[in-house]
């Protein structure tokens, strides 16, 4: 298989050492090169105290990263940690931690070798061991994390010289998107083996100074890392309140703000200090149903479900367009293989209450969980819901819940609920972790054989066209027979001042995927 050792976007993702070296390989010669590296950087001013205003965290928040459950830890960990790999802004699977890495033996087996001089920020060098406990964390019999079951295949681990080897029950050619997951940085390894993330040490861009659960972090400048940053200071602010969280923008307080409130965007607009972003990434909007749990555990009632919800006027009313009305498939219309099942589930009462009927069940009474932790929205999106439905002789009781351990007390725990998925660039990893039976992230409780057979079967096949065969019947699955009502993909919808900036933003995460404190530069 294909050896990889770069990302499309090198200026951004080098230091000008490396970017010097890479280019001189590919034929530049040093004034070009010199050139280029000045071209884009000019405008960049190193140094600045940068402050980032997140409408996610909560007072459960850990810095264990099997436990985290949304971007208020994963954004703070990706700012003094570093990964294996990372997605760049174009959706390539590029090196970060990983030199290079190479599949072979059908991608069963996978070396991914170490860069070298890395250090972590007490002064330990990374080494292949850092990275197998770092792994091997979360595959643990007592395990809870997010990411064991997309890991479940991987067999060994093992350090060999200066690389880290991978062995799998069965090929897995996605097996580097793995990795890039926001669960898996690489922490030193302890004395017994397991991995050291209680001391808060990593190798990344930034030292971790300080940090409140439920309120942030505070970071400084780590002199020795092995790529520039621009930033002498971050802190990254937990300010789940959307209107204090504009308010801090506005005020300078702060200098960047996701989620933003979509209902005063045009006012926002007109202020000539900030400056909006918005990318179509594959975040989905969700309300989803315990399967195992009467009435959700018969597909007809599910199925009348879908159809009772008026996604047009969610995505109109309370998201004001920024988005794709969903079909009830998680996978964004942009990843690979991602299709469109039939039929379409739309806003059709007179459907859903035949589906009830089947069931045996008209007039059903249900109780719907949400808060706008799960998604800008929500509570008002769940009574839009409740509207749609009385049309289907459906009463919906809309129970608003504390935003403060969302996570920790109603997701996973009450049968209906509002959710949100970030969503993945390859569909192993968004199935792996939301669908597949026992999966620590199904949320729906979902089990179905049929696809759990795909699942397995996808992810060794290396023809395109079956695979894609394969994909696609994964999808019609979830489509007629989950428990997931996909309201709509969401646009990311952020805004900052303009004495930061950024390069092209990625969108496979929130927040530049996470990357934000690495990525990004003050101007002024």
């Amino acid at each position: 298989m294909a050896r990889h050792t770069s990302s499309s976007s090198l200026i951004r993702k080098f230091s000008r050492r490396d970017f010097m070296q890479l280019s001189l390989a590919a034929g530049l010669t040093v004034a070009t090169a010199d050139q280029l590296w000045a071209q884009e950087t000019a405008e960049r001013k190193r140094g600045g105290h940068f402050r980032i205003g997140l409408g996610q965290g909560a007072t459960t928040d850990m810095l264990d990263p099997a436990t985290f459950m949304d971007f208020m830890p994963g954004t703070v960990c990706a700012s003094y940690a570093n990964f294996l790999t990372e997605v760049d802004a174009d959706g390539n699977i590029t090196p970060d931690l990983a030199e290079s890495f190479e599949g072979s033996d059908g991608a069963k087996t996978w070396a991914f070798r170490l860069r070298k001089g890395v250090q972590f920020h007490d002064g330990r060098e990374l080494k292949p061991q850092d990275v197998v406990a770092s792994i091997r964390h979360h595959l643990g019999a007592d395990s809870k994390s997010a990411v064991k079951a997309q890991l479940s295949a991987i067999k060994e681990i093992k350090a060999d010289g200066g690389n880290v080897v991978f062995s799998l029950e069965a090929g897995n050619a996605d097996l580097p998107y793995l990795l890039s997951d926001y669960h898996l940085p690489i922490f030193p390894a302890r004395e017994d083996g397991g991995m050291d993330w209680q001391a808060r040490v990593g190798t990344g861009p930034y030292v971790l100074e300080a940090w409140q659960p439920g309120i942030g972090a505070k970071l400084k400048r780590n002199p020795n890392y092995y790529r520039d940053t621009w930033f002498d200071e971050v802190e990254i602010l937990s300010i789940v309140d959307v209107a204090a969280r504009m308010n801090a923008l506005v005020t300078g307080d702060i200098h960047f703000a996701d989620r933003c409130d979509l209902k005063t965007l045009d006012l926002l607009k007109r202020n000539p200090n900030i400056e909006i972003d918005e990318v179509t990434g594959f975040a989905h909007a969700t309300f989803s149903m315990d399967v195992t749990q009467a009435p959700f555990d018969n597909p007809d009632v599910r199925n009348a479900l879908k159809h009772a919800v008026d996604r047009e006027a969610i995505l109109n009313k309370i998201f004001f367009g920024h988005g794709i009305a969903g079909n009830d498939n998680p996978i964004a219309p942009s990843v690979k293989y991602a299709t469109s099942p039939e039929p379409r589930h739309g806003y059709d009462p007179a459907k859903a209450r035949e589906l009830l009927k089947k069931a045996g069940l008209e007039g059903l009474k249900i109780d719907l969980s949400a808060a706008d932790t799960a998604f800008a929205g929500a509570v008002d999106a769940a009574l839009l819901f409740k509207e749609s439905a009385a049309a289907a002789g459906i009463d919906i009781n809309v129970i608003r819940e504390p935003n403060d351990a969302y996570w920790e007390t109603v997701w996973g725990k009450k049968p209906f609920i509002a959710s949100y998925f970030s969503g993945r660039p390859v569909q192993d990893l968004q199935f792996s972790l939301a669908y597949a039976e026992g999966a620590a992230w199904n949320e729906t409780k979902w089990a179905n054989k049929r696809f759990n057979e795909l699942l397995t079967s996808a992810r060794v096949e290396l023809d395109e066209v079956k695979r894609a065969g394969l994909y696609a019947e994964m999808q019609q699955l979830v489509h007629d027979d989950g428990g997931t009502i996909v309201l709509l993909f969401v646009n990311y919808v952020s805004a900052h001042a303009k004495s930061v900036a950024h390069g092209k933003l990625a969108t496979d995460k929130e927040i530049d995927g996470t990357k934000i404190a690495s990525r990004w530069w003050m101007t002024a």
